[in-house]
């Protein structure tokens, strides 16, 4: 073999591997023991929006705005090369040029050479930020099931010790708690309706009907007429299961003469709002959690990330005070 033949030899070697690297969809570095970047991959480039000459050559820990520069990253890739370890998914949290807040898994590995004497590492990056969010908004759907099924249970605890038995027969018990507990069914059957439009009235009725031990407990005010789409009424019904649930439970539904009273009006500024306020009155002394329990996250969760409003909690002396103030479309 000639050096002609060589070269073209070594020439498409070189070119099927630098291609082999650029078809990789992860951004992957070459760093040398320094941590020195000898290649980036295109994907490299693309991702992070940077030129090959801002890149190569320069030290991980100088790249951007100094994103890699992380003691314990940095202490973990020199120790690669010369004790035979590796790093896998090392998690970077960074507000990066260009693309703002993400997630980066780091891993890396010594390059393989046959006489086990590479001296440069091959570092993979994958960006796990929608991951991370899918398993958040994972956590959170099984803590909220988790959740509302503890409530559920003390709940219909609750209907059972809150049923008056005085007075009557095993059977009349038994059927005012079932007609009670049928009322809860189908206030949950409202919560996770698919129906394309529901009216608040209807809605609020509906799904507080089961938590009232007698028709004065609770006391709906008459408002106008807004209809709801079905994530309004899902949102707005896990709301008000949450209030409801804590009302009987430890608040203004706990005792015989509490009381909780539910109002709402259309406010039209720059887009028709809605403002629907929860007073508790009557109930036990009131006062603010050391911490916020679940069912608080949840409520806040719902008013801000699912209705696109907000809600306020005050735990007022006479009794919980709740106002949620949301966005809607088409309102009479």
């Amino acid at each position: 073999m000639n050096l002609e033949d060589l070269y073209r030899l070594l020439r498409n070697g070189h070119v099927q591997a630098q291609g082999i690297f650029d078809t990789v969809p992860d951004p992957l570095l070459v760093l040398d023991q320094h941590l020195c970047v000898q290649s980036a991959s295109r994907a490299f480039l693309a991702a992070f929006k940077v030129a090959r000459d801002e890149t190569i050559g320069q030290y991980l820990y100088e790249l951007g705005n100094r994103q890699w520069d992380i003691p314990e990253l940095r202490h973990l890739l020199e120790d690669v090369i010369p004790k035979s370890t590796a790093v896998v998914d090392y998690e970077v949290e960074h507000d990066f040029p260009g693309l703002g807040q993400r997630t980066m898994l780091v891993s890396a590995h010594r390059l393989f050479h046959p006489d086990n004497n590479s001296r440069t590492l091959l570092l993979s990056i994958v960006d796990a930020t929608k991951r991370r969010e899918r398993e958040a908004e994972k956590d959170l759907l099984v803590g909220e099931l988790r959740h509302r099924m503890k409530n559920l249970l003390g709940l219909v605890q609750a209907m059972a010790r809150q049923t008056l038995v005085q007075g009557r027969s095993g059977e009349e018990y038994r059927d005012a708690f079932l007609g009670r507990f049928s009322a809860l069914v189908q206030a949950h059957e409202v919560a996770f309706s698919e129906d394309d439009e529901t009216g608040l009235q209807e809605l609020v009725e509906r799904t507080l009907e089961p938590y009232a031990s007698d028709p004065a407990s609770v006391l709906i005010e008459a408002g106008p007429i807004v209809p709801l789409v079905a994530g309004q009424v899902m949102s707005l019904s896990l709301i008000l299961h949450e209030l409801a649930t804590n009302a009987v439970k430890h608040g203004g539904l706990s005792v015989p003469s509490g009381r909780v009273r539910v109002r709402w009006e259309v406010r039209e500024a720059s887009a028709p709002h809605l403002r629907l306020v929860w007073q508790e009155t009557g109930g036990p002394p009131v006062a603010a959690p050391a911490s916020l329990g679940f069912g608080t996250k949840l409520i806040e969760f719902a008013a801000s990330h699912e209705l696109g409003g907000q809600v306020e909690l005050n735990y007022a002396s006479a009794g919980l005070e709740v106002e949620i103030v949301a966005p809607l479309g088409s309102v009479s």
